[in-house]
């Protein structure tokens, strides 16, 4: 197809009718009043009647919101796809929308009155801290590659970690951050549309005097300096308009991600070779996108009689279409061997025993150590407090040491050291799978079953050896379609809470992955399904050996890579889902334990095996008393507490390594 200065007429016509064809959708299943009503109301008719009113402050207003923030977004990410050079760039693989997203609900909690006035800005310095972060772990030369993107979407997955987390805290009182967090289009007036178009207009406006740079980008940059193009303030230009854009829609209707990915890239496929092309149709094509998607939402809320976000959504169209992208990029060689992160050679005896002396410190100080009205309080507990006090810390431990297990298999069988079974959706999954079972069957989301979190975990599990079949399981593939995954499954968790119900919020306290419901034997149960874990692994380390040296070597020495693999990562999927189904999601774990174990010389299977699971006993019976302490009388879940400390640490590990 040839180059296109701008989109063709008969492109124009498409998409023009594309437009009124999801408007009428938006407008027709939802109001009786007739056409030449409607039309009146849209020139300027007083309203008369509630359906007049309904028509002309919630429809309209919602309709023109869909168009302008698909056109910023649209516009965003092809400014990102065309500075980096890279097709997978956008908002959210970039790390810039859940910036935005964490600024926003810190202002919004903290100083309420400035987030309000001036939002934008605030999530632009939240947006440009994330991108920052992104460009100081990739570089600026690897936003051309997948680690960018890997990288983008790890910095997404913690900072909508930390959110959520600070948004739990708040629940009930801020429950309409549930509903922004996942995109909020309804309108109740013109208050919004009035505030986003004054600013929007100017910035796409300035956008198009970008349109000469971005050319002589495509040349090289050699070839930009050589003809006069600074780069780096153009750069800087370009990447900052990204960034607003990407702020303004966070500040007006919360996170929509995934139409700034995909836009685009239907705009270079449909034919626009030149910037200007390029940018005006993914303008266009944004705008049809999210109006589309957003119909999609307002037929299933008029369906359950619950508000769907706009930008779950989204997710169910964008995740899919990152997965289908990325395999378009990916090769089968790309990370094939597993690298350990950098430690001592071998775990000596002072550095197992002061890990065995962390468990027991932490083991004791769960038991022992305590905040009452009265202050601190070191003594030996009653039998009613005892009775409280130990399921929590056994449950703890056992959930510990079973994400630990979980990620020592991951980051071995997967070759990326930044592996675990959040990371790559095995959590989402689970997590999913048991909230459709209590939707669907009106009991507890504690009751659900763990049967159905471990399906739920095999099903990602299924989907992840399917998809990453074809480039021979590469590591940065599959770590990349596991987090896409995740967000899909995020979003159709986003379906329940953004309900309001009491069963959603019971359904948000338990994604805290909390201690405070597991019974004396459910805690016993997990504890022992983690034990057994831990034997059977140690049982079969050579497997983990000769898995993580390549497949070659693995075959060379007589191991059935038909048996070997799928047996190990079900047996990493199980215990995510086991876990799951008794705490909730617990993040982080599992990425960290088997990292720290290396840096403490833990190198051969066997030995970072042990010394994993004891790190993750130590960090969530930790992380449970923490929770139970630092902010008495309230309680923080143990696995938010271990998010965060997980999630520090996964930051500080990008940054280190550069993305593997």
């Amino acid at each position: 197809m040839r180059a296109t200065a701008l989109p063709s007429v008969a492109l124009t016509f498409v998409l023009a009718s594309g437009l009124v064809m999801l408007a009428a959708g938006h407008v027709l299943p939802v109001s009786d009043l007739p056409l030449a009503r409607m039309a009146a109301l849209s020139t300027g008719a007083e309203p008369e009647v509630f359906e007049d009113i309904r028509f002309t402050h919630a429809i309209l207003p919602r309709i023109v919101m869909a168009i302008l923030c698909g056109a910023a977004l649209g516009v965003s990410g092809s400014l990102f796809q065309q500075v980096t050079q890279n097709r997978l760039a956008s908002p959210l693989t970039l790390g810039a929308a859940s910036g935005a997203w964490l600024a926003m609900v810190l202002a919004t909690l903290l100083v309420p009155a400035l987030a309000a006035a001036h939002g934008a800005w605030i999530s632009l310095t939240g947006a440009a801290l994330a991108f920052g972060l992104v460009v100081a772990i990739a570089g600026l030369r690897g936003l051309a590659g997948l680690n960018a993107i890997l990288a983008g979407m790890a910095v997404n997955l913690l900072m909508g970690a930390i959110a959520s987390a600070i948004v739990l805290l708040q629940s009930p009182y801020f429950g309409h951050l549930f509903v922004w967090g996942a995109g909020d289009l309804g309108q109740s007036g013109w208050e919004r549309a009035n505030w986003l178009l004054p600013r929007l207009l100017p910035a796409l406006c300035v956008v198009l005097l970008l349109t000469r740079g971005l050319s002589l980008m495509r040349a090289g940059s050699a070839v930009a300096e050589a003809r006069g193009l600074s780069l780096v303030p153009f750069f800087v230009a370009a990447v900052g308009l990204a960034l607003y854009l990407t702020s303004l829609n966070i500040a007006a209707v919360g996170m929509i991600g995934f139409v700034g990915l995909i836009a685009p890239n239907i705009a270079h496929l449909a034919g626009a070779r030149t910037p200007l092309a390029e940018l005006c149709l993914s303008a266009a094509l944004g705008a049809l996108l999210l109006l589309g998607t957003d119909l999609i939402a307002v037929l299933a809320s008029a369906w359950t009689r619950d508000i769907v976000p706009s930008g779950a959504a989204a997710a169910l169209v964008g995740a899919p279409a990152l997965i289908w992208l990325m395999r378009r990029r990916m090769g089968a060689a790309d990370h094939s061997l597993y690298q350990l992160p950098p430690g001592p050679a071998r775990l000596s005896w002072g550095r197992a025993a002061f890990l065995l002396a962390a468990v027991l410190g932490s083991v004791l100080a769960g038991l022992f150590i305590a905040r009452v009205d009265a202050g601190w309080q070191v003594a030996s507990p009653d039998a009613l407090t005892l009775s409280l006090r130990w399921p929590r810390v056994l449950a703890a431990a056992g959930a510990g040491l079973g994400m630990a297990l979980s990620g020592v298999i991951l980051q071995r069988l997967i070759r990326n050291p930044l592996a675990s079974p959040d990371i790559l959706g095995m959590s989402s999954g689970a997590a999913f799978a048991l909230i459709a079972v209590t939707l669907w069957s009106g009991g507890s989301i504690h009751q659900a079953g763990t049967g159905a979190a471990i399906l739920g975990s095999l099903v990602v599990l299924a989907l992840l050896l399917a998809i990453g079949r074809r480039h021979g399981h590469a590591p940065a593939m599959t770590a990349l379609v596991g987090i896409s995954l995740g967000a899909l499954l995020d979003a159709l968790i986003r379906f329940a809470l953004a309900s309001g119900s009491n069963d959603s919020f019971a359904i948000i306290g338990w994604l805290g992955g909390s201690t405070y419901r597991v019974a004396p034997p459910d805690a016993v149960a997990l504890a022992a399904v983690a034990c057994a874990a831990l034997v059977v692994l140690l049982l079969l380390r050579q497997w983990l050996t000769l898995l993580s040296a390549g497949d070659n070597v693995a075959l060379a020495r007589g191991l059935s890579l038909r048996v070997a693999r799928p047996a190990s990562l079900t047996l990493a999927a199980a215990l995510a889902a086991v876990v799951t189904a008794w705490l909730g999601p617990v993040t982080f774990v599992g990425l960290l334990a088997p990292h720290a174990a290396v840096m403490l010389g833990a190198r051969r299977a066997g030995a970072q095996t042990v010394a994993a699971g004891g790190i993750g006993v130590a960090l969530m019976v930790l992380s449970d008393w923490i929770g139970r302490t630092v902010l008495f009388p309230m309680q923080l879940p143990a696995g938010m507490v271990a998010s965060l400390i997980g999630g520090a640490y996964f930051l500080f590990l990008l940054l280190r390594r550069k993305v593997l």
